[in-house]
């Protein structure tokens, strides 16, 4: 079967992800050249003041709940290409994943700096570290508050490659 829907705008956005016939594609990078790659990532889980309350001072029923997430959100880091179609396999060289609680807003923020020497950018994996870790807090105290939230999930930069350095205007606060 063979897809003839125009792409339109999405072709002329210079969009990578479709070959020629519009079908969706692995990209290739092999003719790119190997560089130091970073990108950092940031997103925030709301919850009831008394959840936040329990994880601060370590005393969530299942354990360490920030502990537990970071380390979830590095695994995940590792398997984003097992996620993501079409998202490429990476020899990652460094994740950090960090938690701040924010009381006055009954938070937690989760931000994730991810680093590669390779041929293409570690955006996705940065993402992905942010959301599993987000959602692993959300798993470890569902029980207690269903009604967490998860927002403000984005880069806030990237460095290396063909496309250069970016840096979001404004970071999420």
């Amino acid at each position: 079967m063979t897809d003839t829907h125009d792409r339109g705008p999405a072709a002329a956005a210079g969009l990578t992800h479709f070959d020629a016939a519009g079908q969706a594609h692995m990209v290739d990078v092999g003719a790119k050249q190997d560089t130091h790659r970073v990108a950092l990532a940031s997103g925030r889980i709301s919850m009831l003041p008394g959840t936040l309350a329990a994880i601060a001072a370590g005393n969530a029923k299942k354990g360490d709940v920030l502990g537990i997430a970071r380390v979830a959100a590095i695994m995940a880091t590792k398997r984003t290409s097992d996620l993501i179609p079409l998202c490429h396999p990476l020899a990652l060289t460094r994740v950090t994943v960090e938690f701040e609680i924010d009381q006055a807003g009954a938070s937690v923020r989760c931000r994730a700096r991810v680093e590669t020497v390779g041929k293409t950018g570690v955006e996705m994996e940065a993402l992905t570290a942010v959301q599993v870790g987000l959602l692993t807090i959300y798993d470890m105290c569902k029980a207690v508050d269903r009604g967490m939230v998860m927002t403000d999930v984005r880069v806030l930069e990237k460095h290396g490659g063909k496309s250069g350095d970016w840096r979001v205007d404004a970071p999420a606060a």
